[in-house]
């Protein structure tokens, strides 16, 4: 049995962040909301309370029953879990005179104190809450404060429990990370032991059990996450997993005959649709964006469908469903579980009567590729870049047409191959072009021209929820621009994107 944190989220932007510092550590750790709990068992070795926009002093805030965990299992509570656990237990927690939000200096009152071992006297840590704890229960001792926060952490006597009024997930707490690592190895106990090979081992194990005999079918997209779990799939069962890759005609230049060769390399069993024709004639005429979302998600549905059906027997839709998926699937809004759809074959189990199997359910991307490469996947495959579901269609603004198909694909060619041979490609996150509906003047020898504007995207992040642009070199930018406009037909004037997000988002539809 793998032994695990709890994590119980009440609702904080953070939650997922103390996930993964945990996970760094080669230690499992599930995320709960507070109101849908799992079971627990013999595998959990601790539990973090993670932090909430609401206030325990609302009357709508979130409240859970601690009596199976509390002086049970170790402890942790994180801002307002720590307010929780003050304010519920015969403390005090009231407004902040200012609210308290950013860089602080804690100072360890009690260095002996098993959540504090090893850590300076001074640290800086992140605060962000607009409440705070003015009197602590009996039992509870002070074992770190700040210039502004008398109980910036405190320790309940007789009882494995902590609560700390700052973020230790987040990269500004400079100690942060050794605080969860006393508390996750130190406290609980735990080993250190969930590493890639380890995941692939007991999860081919599982699907093994799970799948038996029957017959398996996946949507392939030419992606990290399909690409990954078709090959944990192929581990388990062989043959009788049948991979199907729909070319949407929407997939970057010669991708859909170069990703398919890619897989039949790896010894998977799959099948390649052109289905460019249907996709294409149904974009005809379409500009709004979301509308445009649900064509392409329609039609590969009726295309994925109408193939499978040509597979007997086949009792499994496998899909490429990763962690953060299925935290955001699960919303904390204090009475209910709201569940939404995240996948590209959404509707098909209920329409095609199959059970779903998702091999990467409890993973992040960073962890996804790095099962991928404890597998001896291509460093090709592992490495791409995250590609929109609809393809270039939410790249190309305003009606997709062939010939815009065209123009973009050769344009994201040329960016993506000379940010490969300058070395860039691997330090970005995610890059594209965009066509833009917009023609402006240009001079070409002594004609005047009036063609279209592309704009180049590149951008720097962890998990896509926030994201920074690229500062690409202007000698490459400049060298980029030329070969464009010189190449490529139509296009007479290239732009790049400086664009954050938030405000800004990653693709521009």
């Amino acid at each position: 049995m793998t032994e695990k944190i709890l994590i119980i989220d009440f609702g904080s932007q953070y939650t997922q962040l103390i996930a993964r510092r945990i996970r760094e550590m080669q230690v499992y750790c599930e995320i709960h909301p507070f109101n849908n709990l799992p079971e627990l068992d013999d595998s959990v070795r601790g539990v973090v309370l993670s932090g909430s926009p609401s206030s325990v002093r609302d009357a709508a805030a979130p409240r859970i029953a601690l009596d199976s965990i509390k002086g049970r299992l170790p402890l942790l509570g994180v801002c307002y879990g720590a307010q929780y656990l003050a304010h519920f237990y015969g403390g005090r927690v009231e407004p902040s005179p200012s609210r308290e939000y950013g860089r602080a200096q804690m100072k360890v009152r009690e260095t002996g104190d098993e959540l504090m071992q090893g850590l300076s006297l001074g640290s800086q840590v992140w605060m962000s809450h607009g409440d705070t704890i003015t009197a602590i229960p009996d039992r509870y001792r002070i074992i770190a404060s700040t210039d502004d926060v008398s109980v910036a952490a405190y320790r309940i006597e007789g009882e494995q429990t902590w609560g700390i009024q700052f973020h230790p997930e987040v990269y500004h707490s400079q100690e942060g990370a050794k605080i969860l690592k006393n508390f996750v190895v130190g406290i609980c106990g735990c080993s250190c032991s969930w590493t890639s090979e380890s995941f692939v081992e007991s999860t081919v194990a599982e699907l093994r059990e799970k799948l038996g005999d029957d017959r398996v079918v996946l949507g392939l997209s030419g992606g990290v996450d399909s690409s990954v779990a078709a090959m944990l799939l192929h581990k388990a069962i062989g043959e009788r997993l049948y991979c199907i890759f729909v070319d949407s005609g929407l997939l970057r230049k010669n991708e859909f005959a170069e990703v398919l060769e890619s897989y039949r390399g790896m010894g998977l069993n799959v099948r390649g649709v052109d289905a460019s024709a249907k996709f294409l004639g149904d974009l005809a005429g379409v500009t709004d964006p979301e509308r445009k979302r649900k064509i392409i998600g329609r039609d590969f549905v009726e295309v994925f469908n109408e193939e499978a059906q040509r597979i007997e027997n086949v009792k499994w839709l496998a899909q490429g469903t990763i962690y953060p998926d299925v935290v955001e699937s699960a919303k904390v809004n204090g009475t209910a579980v709201v569940i939404k759809s995240h996948h590209n074959v959404g509707g098909l189990p209920e329409k095609m009567h199959l059970k779903v199997v998702e091999p990467l359910r409890l993973l992040f991307k960073d962890e996804v590729r790095r099962v991928g490469r404890s597998m001896g996947m291509s460093e090709t495959l592992i490495g791409r870049h995250p590609f929109p579901g609809p393809g270039l269609a939410i790249r190309i603004l305003g009606e997709v047409t062939p010939e815009k198909v065209d123009i973009l694909q050769r344009v994201d060619k040329i960016y993506i191959d000379t940010l490969r041979s300058e070395g860039l490609y691997d330090k970005i996150w995610q890059a594209g072009a965009i066509l833009l509906p917009v023609q402006s003047v240009g001079v070409m020898g002594d004609e005047r021209t009036y063609e279209s504007c592309v704009a180049l995207r590149a951008v720097t992040s962890t998990d896509g929820m926030t994201a920074d642009w690229v500062h690409i070199p202007y000698e490459v930018l400049a060298r980029l621009s030329n070969e464009i406009i010189n190449k490529v037909r139509g296009v007479n004037r290239v732009v790049y994107d400086i664009s954050s997000k938030p405000p800004a988002t990653i693709e521009w539809e």
